[in-house]
């Protein structure tokens, strides 16, 4: 008999697209199928405008709560349907749901899509509001991904980093000491703003490849003054959002500079703060013959793994697709993963990534049919 089918959804600080996949964890890891499921312009406009305090924002909360949670169901019926997923073998849905704020120094998060309108759309349990119970534990509520990168990737030859880079970028150190806590947070902005840049000038969602940003030169007064955010030097736990990087920080700065730069070198600029404050994190651990291995969609953008591989040589610099996992999956298995731990009453999170009071079940159970 086949072990149990969880699906994973995922729809990240990009809002490109919601992941799906279904995937099996016994007898090992299995990634069965995947699925991208386009955002309609209107739920991506509507979501963004949600990211900033705004008016009548209960309302609008409201109806994009139920708006994004058909949209989640119609990503599983689809995944279901394009790849001949037998319903009944499917345990459980884990969906980490739309942030619309992050605020871990006022100890809350708000993830949308809801999961009673998922779990009475397509039958099956679904699982969701996974930071909470985190938060509630004195802990960040984020990264939670890592503590799926250790159970997956984690090995005792090889000192190991994950590096996510979705709209913010965060990384696991996954020590090959197995007696060391697995480590993990945010690092700062990942596409975020060089998408936001873009889309103002250029009309473009991202920068592929980081083409654009390769014609312009690093602005170094604009780039200091990013850097100096306190954000960056802050110990961990630390986790982050577009509360802080967003375009309007953008314009801050590139506004206090004694000349307007050219939009193209400002995108280079912000290439360069996204690859810097990767590498300085990922340097400052002082990890000897380190593995890196991306996944997200930065991990796509030639320009800025050229920049990461400059400066964290001579340490070797891959993408999870060297670990059997396609880098665009990785988050969606591991809510996945999340819901199959929660439903066997196991623990979610990494206390020595979140600062946590220690390991707790996270989520809650919305059951289908």
């Amino acid at each position: 008999m086949n072990a149990p089918i969880f699906i994973g959804l995922m729809s990240g600080t990009s809002l490109d697209s919601i992941d799906a996949v279904a995937v099996r964890f016994e007898p090992t890891f299995e990634l069965i199928a995947s699925h991208s499921e386009p955002i309609p312009a209107a739920i991506h406009a509507a979501t963004l405008a949600l990211f900033n305090p705004g008016d009548n924002e209960i309302e609008r909360v409201g109806r994009l709560d139920l708006a994004l949670a058909e949209l989640f169901a119609t990503a599983v019926e689809n995944l279901i349907k394009q790849h001949s997923l037998k319903r009944s073998n499917i345990a459980a849905i884990g969906s980490h749901g739309q942030t619309i704020r992050h605020r871990p120094n006022a100890h809350f998060t708000l993830q949308i899509g809801d999961p009673n309108l998922i779990a009475e759309r397509t039958g099956i349990t679904t699982v969701a509001d996974f930071r909470r119970r985190d938060m509630a534990a004195g802990g960040q509520g984020a990264p939670l991904v890592p503590a799926f990168h250790s159970a997956l990737f984690r090995q005792p030859e090889q000192n190991r980093i994950l590096v996510n880079i979705g709209g913010m970028s965060n990384l696991t150190i996954l020590d090959a000491d197995l007696d060391k806590p697995v480590l993990g947070y945010d690092t700062g902005p990942g596409n975020v703003l060089m998408d936001s840049w873009i889309m103002q000038h250029q009309q473009k969602s991202y920068d592929r490849d980081g083409q654009w940003a390769a014609t312009g030169t690093v602005i170094p007064q604009l780039l200091q003054t990013m850097l100096a955010l306190p954000y960056f030097s802050e110990t961990p736990p630390k986790s982050t959002g577009r509360e802080q990087f967003n375009h309007h920080w953008i314009e801050q700065q590139v506004a206090a500079l004694e000349t307007q730069p050219l939009p193209k070198d400002v995108q280079a600029t912000l290439l360069e703060l996204t690859a810097r404050s990767i590498a300085d994190a990922i340097n400052n651990h002082q990890l000897n013959n380190v593995q890196v291995f991306l996944c997200g969609g930065g991990s796509y953008n030639q320009q800025l793994k050229a920049r990461l591989a400059t400066l964290l040589a001579p340490n070797y610099l891959g993408t999870t697709t060297d670990l059997n996992l396609n880098p665009d999956w990785v988050e969606a298995a591991a809510f996945a993963w999340l819901a199959y731990r929660t439903l066997n009453h196991q623990s979610g999170n990494e206390p020595g990534v979140t600062g946590a009071a220690g390991y707790r079940p996270l989520g809650a159970i919305y059951w289908g049919e």
